[in-house]
């Protein structure tokens, strides 16, 4: 009988240590800041907003760390991005890595602060839009399409032809709408006024340093500093508790999901 109880005992304790290291890094009591990254090429915001929102509703975590190392990515995503960490209603701060430009660093303008290393890569704000066209090479090989169409404009950045110059116009009109966009989100974060903003927002590439002195960044440091910047803006004195969100998906998801996002025709991208 004794001899149950202990290895009832025993096994409790085990599943005791099991639960501890699965949840164990998730779970802190009092003040604590919440961290969540932004990595690679911006595709989706999904998983970003999802973390943002455990942030949101965590009363233990008084303020976040959005930590950035991105060159940029697909419009729409980082203005979902930047529009939940404005609603987070919790201190913000960003921490620039190796990389936080166009897209990157349009996330980052959602923040109350901005942190940089010395020799990040940011800026880079514009808008750029893409579109191969064959049309060449589809004549030499002796392929013609078919092409039916409502309207004049609805095959518009078509690969298998020349555009025309009434197109170009068109497109070009959207670029700089969403360019505009870009730049208001600029004055809004960073508080600058618009000519300012309009100097430097030519798709130049900076450094970290550069981007202190013409105020697109607050301060220069690491990671660190941040959490420690976002501690203070959160009343917390001292090294806080950091709640770290991570989930990586498998592999063959991740490119699953990349290959069907890149079927898209006509894209519009911060990088």
């Amino acid at each position: 009988m004794k001899r149950c109880v202990w290895i009832s005992i025993s096994i409790f304790i085990v599943l005791l240590f099991i639960l501890f290291a699965i949840f164990g890094k998730r779970t802190t009591f009092g003040k604590s800041i919440g961290l969540v990254e932004v990595k690679g090429i911006i595709k989706s915001s999904e998983e970003v907003i999802k973390n943002l929102n455990k942030c949101k509703k965590n009363p233990n975590i008084r303020a976040v760390v959005i930590s950035i190392n991105s060159p940029g990515g697909t419009v729409v995503p980082c203005q979902e991005m930047y529009k939940a960490i404005k609603e987070l209603q919790k201190p913000t701060v960003a921490s620039l890595g190796i990389s936080a430009a166009s897209g990157g660093y349009y996330v980052a303008c959602a923040c109350d602060r901005i942190v940089s290393n010395p020799g990040t890569m940011t800026g880079s704000i514009g808008v750029i839009m893409e579109l191969p066209n064959v049309a060449e090479l589809i004549k030499k090989l002796g392929v013609k399409f078919n092409v039916i169409k409502s309207k004049p404009h609805k095959d518009i950045g078509s690969p298998y032809r020349e555009m025309t110059p009434g197109e170009k116009q068109l497109l070009k009109g959207v670029v700089d709408d969403v360019y505009n966009q870009f730049v208001d989100a600029v004055i809004e974060g960073r508080k600058l006024p618009r000519n300012k903003v309009l100097e430097i927002a030519d798709g130049r590439i900076l450094s970290g340093r550069q981007a202190l002195k013409l105020g697109l960044v607050d301060t220069l440091g690491t990671l660190h500093d941040a959490k420690l910047i976002a501690g203070a803006l959160a009343g917390i004195p001292g090294e806080p508790k950091i709640i770290t969100f991570r989930r990586p998906r498998p592999l063959l998801t991740r490119l699953l999901k990349g290959i069907i996002e890149e079927k898209q025709e006509i894209k519009l991208e911060y990088r």
